[in-house]
Parts: C-alpha cells; sequence; structure tokens
C-alpha cells in the first residue's frame, strides 16, 4: 500500500482520543486529510503537536455536547479514534466501571450527532464482552450506520507485533460487515517479525520484557513478532531466574529502549517523542500502530473511491 497526498473534502476527518497520534498518521499515509485531533492528555497533546501540521485540541470528550460542538465545525466525511481501553485490557481488571469504559460510547454519542459518512473506532478484542460494545453498536445502528466488526492481530498487517485490536468501521446506509472482505484480502500470509521489519538495525538477537508472572517466559527473539508493546516497562528485575521458553538466557538480552518500542509501533525514526520518561511509555504503549491503522484507512480508502466511481 503506498502512501498517497489527498486533500479532497471527500477524505475529510478527524481524530478523537488521538493520543500522541499512530492513529493520524495512518490515516494520513493512507491517503486521507486528518483536518483536526482532539485529546485531554496534554504531554500526548504536546508530541502531537510537534509532529503535525494540523490543529490539535485539548478537550474532555467524556462531554459530549462540547465535543459535538468543537468537532462539527471540521465537516469531517469521516471520524476515527480509539477511546482509551484500559478497563476492558486484558494487561489490567476488565473493569467496565473504571471510568474509561464511558469512553467508547462518548465516541459514539459524538460520532452519531456529527454523522459523519464514516466512522473507525478502534479498541482492545476483549471490548466485544462488554455491555458497552453492545450500547456502541445499538447507537451507531440506531442512528443509521452499518457496522463491520473486525478484530485483527497487527503482524499480519505490517506490524511486527503480535497485538489484537477490534476495529468498527461504520457507514451510513451500508449493508453489515461491508468492509469485511477488503480487510481480509489484505492480510500478510504469516506473521511480520522484527527482523522481517527492522532487519538488524537493533544491533540485538534477543531481548527481555517483564512477564506478568515468573510462570511466563521473558526473553524473546527478534526472529518472531513482538509481544504487545505495553504502557509501561521495567528493567530485568533480579529476582527472574529464567523460563524454559526463553528463546536465550536472560544474561545476554536487554530491554528495549522506549525509542525501540516506537518502531515496533510503526512510528518511523523522525517522529520525535519527548516528556519524562513514564509519559513516553504511556503514549507509546497506548498507541495505536501506524501501520495498523494505515492497514484499515486503506481498505476504507479504496472502499470510498469505488463507491464514489460506482455512484457517478
Amino acid at each position: 500500500m503506498t502512501e498517497r497526498q489527498n486533500t479532497d473534502d471527500t477524505h475529510s476527518a478527524v481524530d478523537l482520543f488521538s493520543g500522541c497520534g499512530g492513529m493520524s498518521l495512518g490515516f494520513q499515509n493512507a491517503g486521507f486529510n486528518v483536518a483536526a485531533a482532539f485529546d485531554y492528555w496534554a504531554p500526548a497533546v504536546e508530541v502531537y503537536r510537534k509532529n503535525f501540521d494540523h490543529p490539535i485540541f485539548q478537550q474532555d470528550l467524556s462531554d459530549v455536547d462540547a465535543a459535538v460542538s468543537a468537532v462539527e465545525g471540521y465537516h469531517p466525511t469521516v471520524i476515527f479514534g480509539g477511546p482509551p481501553c484500559q478497563d476492558f485490557s486484558t494487561a489490567g481488571h476488565q473493569d467496565e466501571n473504571g471510568g474509561r469504559a464511558i469512553l467508547s460510547v462518548a465516541f459514539s454519542k459524538i460520532v452519531t450527532a456529527v454523522r459523519p459518512q464514516w466512522f473507525v473506532m478502534e479498541n482492545v478484542a476483549t471490548i466485544k464482552n462488554t455491555q458497552s460494545f453492545r450500547t456502541v453498536c445499538d447507537n451507531f445502528h440506531d442512528a443509521g450506520y452499518g457496522l463491520t466488526c473486525k478484530i485483527l492481530n497487527a503482524s499480519y498487517c505490517g506490524v511486527p507485533q503480535a497485538r489484537k485490536r477490534m476495529f468498527i468501521v461504520g457507514g451510513l446506509g451500508e449493508e453489515e460487515d461491508f468492509l469485511a472482505a477488503a480487510l481480509d484480502a489484505g492480510l500478510a500470509e504469516k506473521p511480520m517479525t522484527i527482523r522481517d521489519y527492522l532487519g538488524d538495525s537493533l544491533g540485538i538477537e534477543h531481548y527481555f520484557r517483564v512477564p506478568t508472572n515468573y510462570n511466563r517466559r521473558g526473553v524473546f527473539s527478534i526472529d518472531e513478532p513482538s509481544m504487545t508493546i505495553r504502557a509501561i516497562d521495567r528493567p530485568i528485575p533480579p529476582g527472574y531466574k529464567g523460563n524454559h521458553k526463553d528463546s536465550a538466557p536472560v544474561s545476554e538480552t536487554r530491554i528495549l529502549t522506549p525509542k525501540e518500542r516506537s518502531y515496533i509501533q510503526t512510528f518511523p525514526e523522525e517522529f520525535e517523542f519527548f516528556g519524562g520518561k513514564s509519559d513516553v511509555n504511556t503514549m507509546i504503549g497506548n498507541a495505536v500502530p501506524v501501520n495498523l491503522a494505515k492497514y484499515v484507512a486503506s481498505a476504507l480508502f479504496v472502499y470510498i473511491e469505488e463507491k464514489g466511481g460506482a455512484e457517478r
């Protein structure tokens, strides 16, 4: 998929819950004209502002009425975004009542009030088991959107990382699953490894990531997809004695740097991250991988183009 440049209003887009901009960069690389972005977390807003030419606004998107007023002035054809998902995450406690779950519902309310022709919402795969997911889908259906709900593994979408995410793609007046075939058609035949994507540029054969418990491995080879990049990382703990599934002795490894983790999230080298290390790790780990966003955006871009051609 080649990067496209487009200024046609048919492809005007707005990013909600943008974070530092992984999804924006993916949509931009797919050919969409990203007009503006909105997020509430100041450190991510500043990093986004440094890396993009269009404006980003610090906005509390849980205030749906204020958000609608801010977004509708851009008259977007597409709204996309990844509402914070920690309460659904397998790394968390999967608690729908923790406060963040409601943000996916807020996203659906903003979209259905602004009524763009298309939208894309990203979240963790486990959202499919929640009441919030059912509420979100009901809101979209009631507003006239046909939906494609698809769990994608990033390692089959141009990302060297085993990261599964749910995408809900909606179109006004579209049939259910209207984009499913296109999302299936472009998948790679095998998962992408770190070496596939970065070659030998990291200067290592293995790396360490702290496991959630010591019954799990902590050492991984670059000849496999990375484990999911998390919002935090820690040095190798002295209590880790190794695991029979480790790809090498722990003494021969190191952890990845934040910049290296941003590469595995498919941010380009020139993308500038700054701020406290904890904040940088959080914005990198919470980002939608650039190439995963581009994969979905490219499928939608082609669908819109073909539909427009058929209607002319």
